[in-house]
């Protein structure tokens, strides 16, 4: 007879296998696509391994797209977009955790409520900003409506808010300013808060669509997701759903790659994050 406590652990890891079938199934589905010729893809029943690995799908995928340019822009759009979020949000998430002043708690208030609201209602108004300004068609037309981020600032704010006051004291009893103690104390510490931001950050500007989708127009400014999705749109009957799988590995091994590095940060960061009452 299994004890309670054995059962119970058994059931669990029945889940999270059940889970990790459901998350990896469609990736691995992706890669055989990428592999198979067109009637295998489209085949029913479906064809789960292929006959012979097609790896001219990649040769097709890499003329049909200029993934070199596509790689430019949204490389310039993530790091640019990740700078500024974590200049931003780590410097308000600092001046709401830590220092006093008029108004705080509303304004705080006031930023946590744009989460409340669909991010597809900020479009148009952000679209007429952009316009006015004659930016649209540019990299800076896709940065600049997201270096601000009000998960990222309450994210960088409970951070913050855990770190003891007897080091900002003790600090400035030895003399310290308020930006010293900000660089050379507090940001330190926040170090696993700052890489889950970072991560968080680049995997959504990578990914990202709608916006680039309706600021940037020419195909000089447009960035991968773009680029797929217009490869999607050109088939006039049907989708070549192996070159389109190919392209999408394409696209994001540079996320796979950065994930493989910096996995153990990453993990680490969310878990310490999950700690933060």
């Amino acid at each position: 007879m299994l004890k309670t406590s054995q059962f119970k652990k058994i059931l669990i890891h029945l889940v999270l296998i059940i889970g990790v079938i459901f998350t990896v199934f469609p990736f691995l589905w992706m890669i055989l696509t990428s592999l198979k010729t067109l009637s295998e893809s489209m085949a029913i029943p479906p064809v789960i391994l292929p006959s012979a690995l097609q790896w001219s799908n990649f040769s097709v995928a890499l003329k049909k797209i200029d993934f070199i340019l596509l790689y430019k822009n949204t490389a310039l759009y993530a790091i640019f977009t990740t700078i500024g979020q974590v200049v931003m949000c780590t410097m308000a998430g600092y001046a709401f955790a830590r220092l006093d002043f008029p108004f705080k708690n509303i304004i705080f208030i006031l930023i946590m409520s744009v989460l409340m609201v669909p991010g597809q209602i900020f479009l148009v108004p952000q679209f007429q900003i952009m316009n006015k300004l004659r930016l649209l068609n540019t990299i800076t037309a896709l940065v600049l409506p997201s270096m601000f981020s009000a998960m990222g600032t309450f994210l960088m704010r409970q951070f913050f808010s855990q770190i003891p006051k007897e080091l900002e004291e003790a600090a400035r009893i030895d003399g310290s300013g308020q930006f010293k103690i900000f660089f050379d104390i507090c940001l330190p510490i926040v170090k696993p808060g700052i890489v889950t931001l970072v991560i968080t950050c680049l995997l959504y500007t990578w990914n990202n669509l709608m916006w680039p989708l309706i600021v940037n127009t020419l195909p000089a400014k447009q960035t991968l997701a773009v680029g797929l999705a217009n490869m999607a749109s050109t088939g006039q009957y049907t989708v070549n759903f192996p070159v389109y799988m190919a392209s999408a590995l394409l696209s994001i091994w540079p996320m796979i790659l950065l994930f493989a590095i910096f996995q153990k940060q990453f993990i680490e960061s969310l878990a310490q994050s999950g700690m933060k009452g």
